[in-house]
């Protein structure tokens, strides 16, 4: 028999626990109005007795409150709680309140509405028989969040679900470089693998204009076979998709990272080259040329931005017979030409040819461009042609230097053109500092000579002496120069006192004290040799500074003579400057303009001291080696390539075993330690300054925690303007 009575007192209880939760939330809105106060057990009655709402609902039953349903519990908040009986105390008490003030209200009562709806859980959970309570049904909330919608339209998901797969297992067949692939595959998780390449299989638009750039990676000294492409047309199923996807990715990192790097890196040419590294990024490349209104332009945009790079650029199309310059002039088969040159019997012979114009268009001659007559001039074009086309260099127009003329691909041109343009990849984007109007330096080694460069346009430039070939080769790299130094001493290299003057001290020991060098023993067995500022210094009167780890810097020089010769590479790597005193002031006008100085002013400075005129902004210097540059005429000049930077490089390019050509080659430190030797007997020393002594390295850029002493060196004056 059923005890009905049970039943009635859970349900006793239930509207209990409820008017204790109205009394709660009818208290704040009492207290609020004008209306007397009333007692405790009257708001009870009240809350306990059901009121319908406006729309005449019926009062709540125990299945409003679902206090048994998991995703309730697990998720009702305090307002939800109020809410749930659809009850409004306020509203049957007194009037509305305005909704500003109503939120702090609720706010503050939500504490107490907690510990009610506590009670109505625990009242509605007992078993009506047992009267014992039920177990929790409440569900814990989910440690995951909801799931947003996919980003991949459906017709591509079946793609995106391979590219998953293929990025997580088989991404090394596609990206060989540990970094590269780490971020495509972080990149396609950001997008939730959706395929970048094409939509619901079809190939986009974009790919056809970066395919057309692939194809024509020729145009700017790349090799067209290194970007393969995939046939997205062929590919029908998701997984053709999705291999084709990623292969076309690889392609277009592999040709702006070599666009913007080079094919091979610096350190496999020699060890004497350093220049900045600039890698890309790989999601930045992909976001970019994806994102670009002309993507085509946008993946040849890593390649170099310098108007050097781009003139070579057209001048290789003209070299292939495809510009629209000189290059592709054609010289008509005709008889010899050849100029005599005039003697004291003999004036000069012109050869008069309707040829002549042709050929001095094709040589970049501007002088008289309609002579016919075959001059000096044009002879001597023809020579420098012929030297540069490994014929012999005669100045006589024959067949062969017809033939090599009207050739679209004059192999040796070509190939040092590319190798020039790959060198320009090497080097920093922005040359110059732009505090200054982008100043900067630049030593174009085989040419001999050093400009200064400002808001684009040449400023000044000189003649230069650079290293001997072989050991004492000039290195290729970009530094800050950082002050200038008027008056300098000159520290000897390591390597000079080891190879020179160490060998011509056994035989002569008072070779040194006649040259004015002084010898230094330390107290740990070191040896130091220096030669004092003044008129026989080695190094002229002004040194410019560089600091970097090849111990190299421009510098004056007594030997005024070898700069009237056409090859220039004499020194032990270090550059001599034909004009330092109209150098120095060019810098310093640029990098101090307010201190006004002039050449007169440096020269004034000349004496015994040491001077430091201190660049408060450095100014870039940037060794480079042209063996191939485009001249203000327009036309492309070719120089020597005197260090065989240009063979060592073509050789690795046509390595067909050499895969990563950007792989970069460790190579030895140089020392800058103290040489120790034993020293013949009979030379004289100079005292030693003891263990605390600089090395070479601090003696010739500076080290301002340990200076040298002042019988060691003269005083420096130092400039800090």
């Amino acid at each position: 028999m059923r005890d009905d009575s049970n039943g009635r007192r859970g349900f006793d209880r239930v509207l209990i626990a409820v008017a204790a939760t109205f009394v709660t939330l009818s208290a704040g809105s009492a207290l609020a109005q004008s209306a007397p106060e009333r007692s405790p057990s009257d708001l009870a009655i009240d809350a306990a007795v059901p009121m319908p709402e406006p729309a005449n609902l019926p009062p709540p039953s125990i299945g409003d409150f679902k206090i048994d349903t998991p995703d309730t519990t697990a998720s009702v908040t305090p307002a939800t709680a109020v809410e749930a009986p659809k009850l409004d105390a306020a509203a049957t008490s007194a009037p509305a309140a305005a909704p500003e003030p109503a939120a702090p209200a609720a706010s503050a009562t939500a504490p107490a509405v907690e510990p009610a709806k506590d009670a109505i859980a625990k009242e509605i959970a007992k078993d009506s028989l047992s009267g014992e309570p039920a177990k929790q049904q409440a569900a814990e909330p989910s440690a995951e969040p909801a799931k947003t919608a996919s980003a991949v339209a459906p017709a591509d998901q079946p793609v995106a679900d391979k590219l998953r797969e293929l990025l997580g297992a088989k991404s090394s067949r596609y990206f060989d470089r540990k970094g590269e692939r780490a971020a495509v595959e972080k990149f396609y998780t950001a997008r939730d693998f959706a395929p970048l390449w094409t939509q619901a299989g079809a190939a986009t638009p974009v790919v056809g204009s970066v395919a057309a750039r692939l194809k024509d990676a020729a145009a700017d000294g790349l090799n067209p076979a290194d970007y393969p492409q995939p046939d997205f047309a062929a590919a029908t199923s998701p997984e053709a998709l999705a291999e084709a996807e990623l292969k076309f990715t690889a392609s277009v990192l592999d040709y702006a990272r070599q666009a913007q790097s080079g094919r091979m890196h610096w350190s496999q040419v020699s060890g004497d080259i350093q220049y900045p590294e600039h890698p890309i990024d790989p999601a930045e490349v992909l976001a970019n040329v994806t994102t670009a209104k002309d993507p085509s332009a946008a993946l040849a945009s890593y390649n170099p931005p310098h108007k050097m790079y781009r003139q070579l650029k057209a001048k290789l199309a003209e070299l292939r017979g495809q510009g629209d310059g000189p290059g592709a002039i054609q010289i008509a088969d005709g008889p010899t030409l050849k100029y005599t040159a005039a003697r004291k019997k003999q004036a000069a012979v012109e050869v008069d040819d309707p040829r002549v114009p042709q050929l001095r268009a094709k040589l970049g001659i501007s002088e008289n461009p309609d002579s016919t007559r075959y001059d000096a001039k044009v002879a001597e074009a023809v020579r420098k042609f012929q030297d540069g086309a490994d014929l012999k260099e005669t100045g006589v127009l024959d067949e062969r230097t017809v033939k090599a003329l009207n050739s679209p691909k004059s192999d040796r041109q070509i190939d040092t053109v590319i190798v020039n343009m790959e060198r320009w990849r090497w080097l920093p984007r922005e040359l110059g500092a732009p505090a200054l109007g982008d100043a900067y330096v630049i030593l174009n080694i085989p040419d001999y000579t050093l400009k200064v460069m400002q808001h684009g346009a040449q400023v000044w430039t000189t003649r230069v002496v650079v290293g001997k070939p072989g050991n004492h080769a000039t290195p290729l790299l970009t530094e800050t120069m950082k002050y200038i130094t008027v008056n300098p001493t000159w520290n000897v290299p390591p390597s000079i006192i080891y190879n020179e003057y160490l060998p011509a001290l056994q035989q002569d020991p008072g070779v040194l004290d006649r040259m004015g060098l002084k010898l230094v023993r330390n107290r740990d067995g070191s040896i130091h040799i220096s030669q004092p500022p003044g008129e026989r210094n080695a190094l002229g009167r002004i040194r410019f500074n560089f600091p970097n780890k090849f111990l190299v810097y421009q510098h004056d020089t007594p030997d005024k003579n070898l700069f009237s010769r056409d090859a220039r590479a004499f020194s032990h790597g270090c550059m001599r400057v034909q004009n330092p005193d109209q150098y120095a002031a060019t810098l310093l006008s640029i990098a101090m303009p307010n201190e006004r100085y002039t050449p007169e002013k440096i020269r004034g400075m000349y004496g015994k001291s040491e001077i430091d005129l201190k660049f408060a902004t450095p100014i870039p210097v940037n060794l480079t080696y042209q063996t191939a540059f485009v001249d203000d005429a327009g036309k492309l000049q070719v120089r020597k390539d005197i260090y065989g930077r240009d063979a060592a490089m073509l050789a690795i390019l046509r390595n067909p075993k050499g895969k990563d050509l950007e792989n970069v080659v460790a190579h030895a430190q140089p020392s800058y330690a103290r040489p120790r030797a034993d020293i013949p007997q009979g030379v004289a020393f100079n005292d030693g300054a003891g263990n605390a002594e600089p090395s070479f390295f601090e003696r010739l850029f500076g080290a301002p925690s340990a200076p040298p002493p002042a019988n060691r060196r003269p005083q420096r004056n130092v400039f800090t303007r």
